[in-house]
């Protein structure tokens, strides 16, 4: 599936196409997937991803992902959905680390979210989904 920014919505990605069944032609780049309660999602191509940037998909049940890429490769996957504000906007966030954990800090009220847990790491009562994200 190839995947194109949506002009109604800036900064989020929607299909382009169907995928095509069968074998794909030429090298291909290597596609981001999202693991779902149905099997593995294919979203976009490893090379949309750019690192230090998020970039938000929508998942076949209307709802958001924000998918990440670190400087060093490593995918991260989380609910774009701020649980403070409601708002669609955490792949707009600044990504870091504290002590070792990689995080986005919302670009709202800034709480940071742990990426590979989905953990609200300024209050642990709350936590945003976190998707197993692979790149083939």
């Amino acid at each position: 599936m190839t995947l194109i920014p949506d002009t109604l919505t800036p900064g989020i990605l929607t299909p382009e196409a169907p995928e095509a069944p069968g074998p794909a032609s030429g090298a291909a780049d290597p596609k981001v997937q999202l693991l779902l309660p149905e099997g593995w999602f294919t979203l976009c191509d490893l090379s949309a991803l750019l690192p230090g940037r998020g970039v938000a998909a929508l998942l076949p049940d209307g709802r958001q992902a924000a998918l990440f890429r670190d400087r060093s490769g490593r995918l991260y996957a989380i609910d774009n959905r701020d649980p403070f504000t409601g708002a669609a906007v955490l792949s707009r966030g600044l990504t870091g680390a504290d002590r070792g954990r990689p995080y986005v800090a919302s670009p709202l009220l800034k709480q940071r979210f742990d990426l590979t847990s989905g953990q609200c790491l300024d209050d642990e009562t709350v936590r945003v989904a976190a998707y197993e994200v692979r790149a083939r």
